[in-house]
């Protein structure tokens, strides 16, 4: 989903940062029935992205900025006044997980008595593995094929990181949805099911197909491209047969 709280006229390139001591939040969703399955949740939206994948609908957070948009502690109060109206809170962005403060503002979140959920590409699997503890529930947006990740992200060795943080979420039994965003042109049906079937031999249980949404993506050449009959019916058949929780989003 897209960020419905966003600040506006700022730099639009990364910052030189030491640590920081209070999350960079580029905006935030107080309210969603949709991104913690069968929760009521808000959703923080975190600055940076390793990555560069072309369907992305937030591009405009894949920049790491000098300045906080929105200031963590203004956000937590926010949340203070959605005690009681939500259930839990999601960390997307972006890529949190690039965040050092990440795992302070999950406590910090905690303390409020919100579950916690993630979103997360995979991108920093050994900081992902110091945050599962935090976690109630985490999705694993999965982008294609593990050995073919850098016509996606055009990231080199992208795909291992993926994989890593993928054997980590289900070695440690936190609550996953592994999903992945599909377009024609980026990934064949032969290359869904391919990595359908490996993520089922992998132990994952709850898995959505995503078809690609224009909304917020900057790719025109994505964006021009007919969708029409795609996934078909028979992958999505398949599909629905390798995993105990299968969800076709279509756009």
């Amino acid at each position: 989903m897209s960020v419905s709280t966003l600040a506006s006229n700022q730099h639009n390139s990364p910052a030189t940062e030491s640590l920081p001591r209070s999350l960079k939040v580029g905006g935030i969703t107080p309210f969603t029935s949709t991104d913690y399955p069968g929760q009521l949740a808000a959703v923080v939206f975190v600055q940076g992205c390793p990555w560069q994948c072309g369907y992305c609908h937030n591009p405009h957070l894949q920049p790491r900025l000098q300045k906080s948009p929105l200031q963590w502690s203004r956000v937590l109060g926010l949340l203070e006044k959605r005690v009681g109206l939500i259930d839990g809170v999601v960390f997307s962005g972006g890529e949190p997980t690039l965040d050092p403060a990440l795992g302070n503002a999950m406590r910090d979140v905690r303390r409020l008595g919100f579950k916690i959920g993630l979103h997360t590409g995979g991108s920093y699997p050994h900081r992902l593995m110091e945050l599962l503890p935090e976690i109630d529930w985490i999705a694993l947006d999965v982008k294609a094929p593990f050995n073919q990740y850098e016509k996606i992200t055009g990231v080199t060795e992208s795909g291992l990181h993926a994989l890593a943080s993928a054997e980590a979420i289900l070695s440690s039994g936190v609550d996953h949805e592994f999903r992945t965003t599909v377009h024609p042109s980026l990934l064949s049906e032969e290359e869904v099911l391919e990595l359908g079937r490996t993520l089922a031999s992998m132990g994952v249980k709850n898995y959505a197909l995503q078809v690609f949404r224009a909304q917020g993506c900057k790719t025109r050449e994505l964006k021009a491209t007919a969708l029409a009959g795609y996934p078909s019916t028979d992958l999505i058949a398949q599909l629905s047969q390798l995993f105990p929780g299968f969800v076709h989003r279509p756009a």
